[in-house]
């Protein structure tokens, strides 16, 4: 039972339950316990929180000791941004994976599979699938996060993700509304802007919104994004046109809506952090993601009280705060019902491995012999995106060093790459790991050293192959998952 702090106040208690906020550490701070108690109703894990499944699966009962229907949130897209494998690498695809495959069957199964893994650790509601069209190739911050660039492939694949991990008890949140593909603007850093026409607005972005939607998205997460053509004047996470009039009312949406991370410099660096909440709740959220990069009390407080003094001065209304904490506490409601659908799921350990392998591209070049020796492998690094994150694992150098004994490897990066590579290679193959090659010139130029000087060396993209396909030879993962260098790994040993 949930128990209620003395002196706390309905609005306050409201204030709190709109907050989704992170923490740090891998245990609950005594500071979260005590929001709960005073009507915090759901906490957030990222990667920091993450050892093992049986650490997460003891944070988890210790977040609920006190409120059993707390929503525990966690960013777990699988594929390249993963928390719950964060110290490995996912064991499923991510979505461009998914997408190359195009079986929605499969896509269903692998999130089935992940929301089982996260129902079994505690875990009730997850920022993902990203519906977003990839219609821009050199987006920074979406790329392989995307099923595609057809409306109708994302569609269909969102929605058959949605039914997968919901299957499980475990809430999805379908993003980032009303369309993050076509932006060349990371909103982590800046607000991104889309000068496309309302109707093609809608003709491409939407159609993946609605199929979730029809899916029964219990959540969906808003985008912060400036799209002119539907709000001249405020990016989607602070508008009522894009959030109350587009999403509720001609979408007829009826779920949770939250907030991308507030803390991005969109928001906080445009608007102010406590000022961005205010708004974003007027706008028609309902919930506040917080925590990716600030997650401390203070700024808990902050927002609870930002939200507090917006009532109190009628700059935003009770009725509109009280709807939103009750949307919260509806889908808290939700994933208690549904706790026990997890354990009706069966394991399917092995699916995410499957995917990966029926992803694969493979493109042969000439008659190069196999790879049968050792081999070095050089990745070339470029920079994360924040979304990503730098901590986890990605490459095919472990699997190949236990499947090559005598194999070795090395991480390069800007200019002069190729050169540092081939130098340290010696006279061993080269296997070349790159990351949307066709994003980065210094990538694109190490390949060319390493090529014309070792033209049997097997190149493997882990990001969007849109650059031609070069190597002895070329394969595409679509995606920097775990799995997918097991896949890549087993298919340079095929030749």
């Amino acid at each position: 039972m949930t128990t209620i702090a003395p002196g706390t106040d309905t609005l306050t208690r409201n204030a709190l339950a709109v907050l989704q906020p992170g923490f740090d550490g891998t245990t609950a701070p005594d500071w979260v316990r005590r929001r709960i108690d005073e009507g915090l109703a759901s906490v957030a894990l990222f990667g920091r929180n993450v050892v093992s499944e049986d650490q997460v699966t003891a944070l988890t009962a210790q977040l609920r000791a006190g409120r059993e229907d707390l929503l525990v949130a966690i960013d777990e897209e699988s594929g390249d941004v993963t928390r719950l494998d964060v110290r490995t690498g996912s064991s499923f695809p991510g979505n461009h994976a998914l997408g190359a495959v195009d079986d929605p069957g499969l896509t269903r199964a692998v999130a089935r599979e992940l929301g089982r893994r996260l129902a079994a650790c505690g875990v009730t509601f997850d920022w993902a699938p990203s519906a977003d069209v990839n219609a821009d190739p050199d987006n920074p911050v979406i790329g392989v996060r995307s099923f595609g660039a057809s409306p109708d492939l994302v569609a269909r694949h969102t929605a058959a993700w949605v039914e997968g991990l919901q299957s499980t008890g475990v809430a999805a949140c379908t993003k980032h509304f009303p369309g993050h593909g076509d932006t060349n603007v990371d909103s982590h850093h800046a607000i991104p802007r889309i000068d496309v026409d309302a109707d093609t607005f809608y003709e491409r972005e939407l159609p993946p919104f609605r199929a979730a939607i029809a899916a029964g998205t219990r959540a969906v997460m808003s985008a912060h994004i400036l799209v002119p053509a539907l709000d001249p004047d405020r990016p989607g996470t602070l508008s009522p046109r894009i959030l109350t009039d587009m999403l509720r009312g001609e979408l007829g949406y009826e779920g949770l809506i939250v907030t991308d991370g507030i803390e991005m410099r969109a928001i906080s660096g445009t608007y102010g952090l406590n000022r961005g909440v205010v708004l974003a709740i007027a706008a028609g959220a309902d919930a506040i993601c917080v925590g990716g990069g600030l997650c401390d009390e203070d700024t808990v407080l902050g927002m609870r009280d930002a939200l507090v003094t917006a009532v109190r001065s009628g700059e935003l209304s009770e009725e509109r705060l009280a709807d939103a904490a009750a949307r919260v506490r509806d889908l808290a409601a939700w994933t208690a019902a549904h706790r026990d659908d997890a354990r009706r799921t069966d394991p399917d350990p092995h699916v995410g491995l499957v995917a990966a392998r029926r992803a694969l591209t493979v493109t042969r070049a000439g008659t190069a012999a196999p790879v049968t020796g050792p081999v070095y492998v050089a990745r070339f690094n470029p920079a994360p995106n924040i979304a990503v994150g730098d901590e986890t694992p990605w490459g095919v150098a472990a699997e190949l060093e236990r499947l090559l004994p005598g194999s070795a490897s090395g991480t390069f990066t800007g200019d002069g790459a190729g050169a540092a590579a081939l130098a340290a290679a010696g006279g061993r193959r080269v296997v070349a790991v790159v990351r949307d090659e066709h994003r980065h010139a210094w990538m694109r130029s190490a390949l060319d050293t390493l090529l014309a000087a070792r033209p049997d060396t097997v190149v493997v993209e882990m990001g969007l192959p849109q650059a031609p396909p070069r190597g002895a030879p070329h394969i595409a993962t679509y995606g920097a998952a775990r799995v997918c260098g097991v896949a890549a790994a087993e298919a340079v040993l095929a030749g």
